[in-house]
């Protein structure tokens, strides 16, 4: 899929597609301590809203911490081809519509007390921006812009960059 980086709705769009990809797993983290890390998420997307649901238990590292603030970012990556930085609020929702929208046999395996688990509930990231990076020559073209730029002392020209503010 060629997308034209200087294209501010083509980038949006890739980024969306690129989340929304069947069983996209990406890496959601709070901006509060103690949440140092990243963790691995399944998103569940609603571009036309500009949010992002994820599955959770109230009592995680992750749910506990919407509580101590709220701004959160969230990567998706595609090999070299894309990489996605994501900006939002986050915040914890009980939200039994969508619970049912998107429950599926992956999430239930997670989850073996089934959609009444007392404890389930969902993170809602509602996206502000992002950092989108994109590049579509595959391995010989990567190959070719490294072998040239050690002998022209440039740098590759493999893609390019674009912020998108998605507010």
């Amino acid at each position: 899929m060629s997308t034209d980086i200087n294209d501010h709705a083509a980038v949006e769009k890739r980024l969306w597609d690129e989340i929304s990809h069947h069983g996209r797993t990406v890496m959601l983290g709070a901006h509060v301590h103690p949440m140092r890390h990243f963790q691995p998420m399944t998103a569940f997307c609603e571009p036309e809203e500009g949010l992002i649901w994820f599955f959770t238990r109230s009592d995680t590292d992750l749910a506990r911490s919407i509580e101590e603030g709220k701004s959160a970012m969230m990567i998706v990556q595609d090999g070299q081809k894309f990489q996605a930085c994501v900006g939002g609020e986050l915040t914890l929702q009980v939200d039994p519509a969508r619970i049912e929208k998107y429950w599926n046999p992956v999430v239930a395996a997670w989850y073996p007390e089934g959609k009444a688990d007392p404890r389930l509930t969902m993170l809602c990231l509602d996206v502000s921006d992002a950092q989108v990076w994109i590049s579509e020559g595959g391995p010989i073209k990567f190959a070719f812009e490294v072998a040239k730029a050690n002998v022209t002392g440039t740098t590759p020209d493999l893609g390019g960059s674009r912020r998108l503010n998605l507010n």
